[in-house]
């Protein structure tokens, strides 16, 4: 990973790090704002819970997309679920370093596991998004309440 400073907190047995220089959805999706573009991945969080990543499916670049529509479909060794749009836009390039090497999704959360890029219609929605402190807090509730 980068060289970044990430955020960490534990959880029973399970520690989850945030990269602090991107947005989040509650759906466990992160975007990082690239000049006019943001690229979006899944959560450490979401990789660790969801399983050892087997395939990657991401909608075509010139796909529009509104917000929670599917952006990409993964299926794990646990389960199998799609990727909301956080926001509402067109993907203008999707990874394909995942077609040979989905792993790096589980391996790579916030670097080489991207899965694809977006302009959003509009930046206001973006903006909208957590900070990673709010998403801290609120993926932690969420993996409490989980957990018990």
């Amino acid at each position: 990973m980068n060289d970044i400073e990430f955020l960490q907190v534990t959880i029973d047995k399970f520690i989850f790090t945030i990269a602090p220089d991107r947005r989040y959805a509650n759906t466990d999706v992160w975007a990082q704002r690239i000049g006019d573009r943001v690229r979006l991945g899944i959560t450490d969080y979401n990789q660790q819970k969801s399983g050892d990543v087997g395939f990657v499916t991401p909608k075509p670049v010139g796909t529009v997309v509104a917000p929670q529509d599917e952006i990409a479909a993964i299926e794990t060794i646990k389960v199998d679920f799609i990727v909301p749009a956080p926001f509402a836009g067109t993907i203008v390039a999707i990874n394909a370093l995942l077609d040979a090497q989905p792993e790096l999704v589980n391996s790579d959360p916030y670097g080489e596991g991207w899965m694809i890029e977006m302009t959003p219609s509009n930046f206001i929605e973006y903006e909208a998004l957590l900070d990673a402190n709010a998403y801290l807090e609120d993926m932690t509730m969420r993996a409490e309440l989980e957990r018990k």
